[in-house]
């Protein structure tokens, strides 16, 4: 199929520029001010941005957390994705403690292949870390996974900080990365059994629990995990003002580190967890302060941030009633996936935060080059794949989730204006998203994925 993109304004990490693209056999043949040329579809862009695909770094589908299991799965949360311009998600395949890697990856298969109307690829998510996993890590890296992830916190999959270091050197050494969710758990389980201790049983505890040093602290001892081990250290989710200042303070002495980010932490406030359906946004890390949303905000517009996730896992209204008389037994998470790129249109590059150019880099570009998928992905330029975007600036309408694709009934953005949002979508070579409705869903396909390029080595 030929398709042909008119009158649109291409924005690129490098500049922005009026042109027309045209799309053949699956790549994009020739991005030029005026192209006349034959298609089976044209495109009028007129008034619209023309963006390449947009890559969600961070997303759980179809996570089971041994009480409950998250109310979207792939086919619910990439039909969410694509009309959202987000073209390929990086999902975490979870090695359960028992499992082995190759268990995991074949599970997240079948949980995926076939029934994605996006394009998805997998991090591994380990919870165990020992010889038979380490042997496992190569191929891994044959069947395209290049990115790892660990945590601190969590009983079912904390590691220790000996196994982050020896993972990050193992998985380093090979071309790949460790991302990390940072918080002190030690600490953390503290303040849970101090709130409980004096009666404070409800979400607005939960904030409290994981203040700005709970995660500041956990940043800080990956850093000097990374710096130890010589290898790039990837902070997922960064929410505070406190653990960017050790991302940065990190990097002056020579640490390689990425750092990811989510909208919810430029958009909402911890005052919600006041509100009578407080429960939907326990998340953790937990939404912040109006200096912690400035700060990440800062940290976009200077690029120390490198690109921002959703962490989108989705839980019904009765799955949150879990924690009803206990905030700690909430299940953390919420639904973003459709909503991001709209979120950071109007709440960061409208606002001046950030360009349009930098939006480019933030949601598509850096991610692509990080997780082996540059230039395949993440740009638009000849031969590149044509997972595209038509965003029109000019589409105000208010977010709820009785219109988002997603399964779950509650959206955190919830009544929330934004100015514009994805009109059409072009995957793998294919028109599947037009004028804002998916007329081609389950069109997705597995992205094998390269060792990282470390941009920041």
């Amino acid at each position: 199929m030929q398709i042909l993109i008119k009158n649109g304004t291409v924005v690129r990490s490098t500049g922005r520029k009026k042109a027309d693209v045209l799309v053949k056999n699956g790549r994009i043949a020739k991005i030029a001010p005026a192209i006349e040329a034959e298609a089976d579809r044209v495109i009028d862009a007129t008034g619209c941005y023309v963006f390449a695909g947009f890559i969600d770094t961070h997303t759980h589908f179809d996570l089971d957390l041994g009480v409950t299991v998250t109310a979207d799965d792939f086919e619910t949360g990439t039909k969410a994705a694509i009309v959202g311009g987000t073209t390929t998600v990086l999902d975490f395949a979870t090695q359960d403690r028992g499992m082995t890697m190759h268990d995991a990856l074949e599970l997240w298969h079948k949980k995926a292949d076939g029934r994605s109307s996006c394009n998805y690829g997998f991090h591994m998510a380990v919870s165990e870390w020992n010889d038979d996993r380490k042997a496992e890590v190569d191929d891994m890296f044959k069947a395209g996974i290049s990115s790892f992830k660990m945590y601190m916190v969590y009983p079912a999959m904390k590691v220790s900080d000996g196994q982050i270091y020896d993972a990050q050197k193992f998985i380093g050494e090979r071309g790949g990365v460790i991302g990390v969710h940072c918080e002190n758990f030690d600490v953390l389980q503290a303040r849970i059994a101090e709130e409980k201790a004096v009666g404070h049983t409800d979400p607005t505890a939960h904030p409290r629990t994981r203040p700005q040093a709970v995660e500041a602290e956990g940043v800080a001892r990956l850093m000097r995990i990374a710096e130890l081990s010589k290898s790039p250290a990837w902070v997922v989710h960064l929410s505070t003002a406190d653990g960017l200042s050790e991302v940065r303070a990190a990097r002056k002495r020579g640490v390689e580190v990425y750092a990811e980010t989510c909208p919810q932490y430029i958009t909402l406030d911890v005052s919600r967890y006041a509100d009578p359906d407080g429960a939907k946004f326990v998340m953790s890390p937990p939404l912040r302060e109006a200096k912690d949303r400035a700060a990440i905000l800062d940290g976009m517009k200077k690029k120390d941030i490198d690109f921002i996730g959703t962490d989108h896992c989705s839980f019904t209204m009765e799955q949150k009633a879990l924690g009803r008389d206990d905030f700690s037994k909430i299940p953390n998470g919420g639904a973003g996936v459709q909503n991001r790129a709209e979120l950071v249109y109007t709440y960061a590059v409208e606002t001046g935060a950030i360009t349009l150019e930098q939006m480019a880099l933030l949601l598509s570009e850096r991610a692509a080059r990080l997780f082996g998928m540059y230039p395949k992905k993440g740009v638009l330029r000849t031969g590149s794949d044509a997972d595209i975007v038509v965003f029109d600036p000019n589409d105000p309408h208010t977010i709820s989730w009785k219109t988002n694709l997603h399964a779950c009934d509650n959206s955190p953005y919830e009544g929330m204006r934004v100015s514009g949002r994805t009109r059409d979508v072009i995957l793998n070579g294919t028109l599947v998203v037009e004028n804002g409705r998916l007329i081609r869903p389950n069109c997705g396909k597995y992205v094998f994925r390269n060792p990282c390029e470390r941009y920041r080595k």
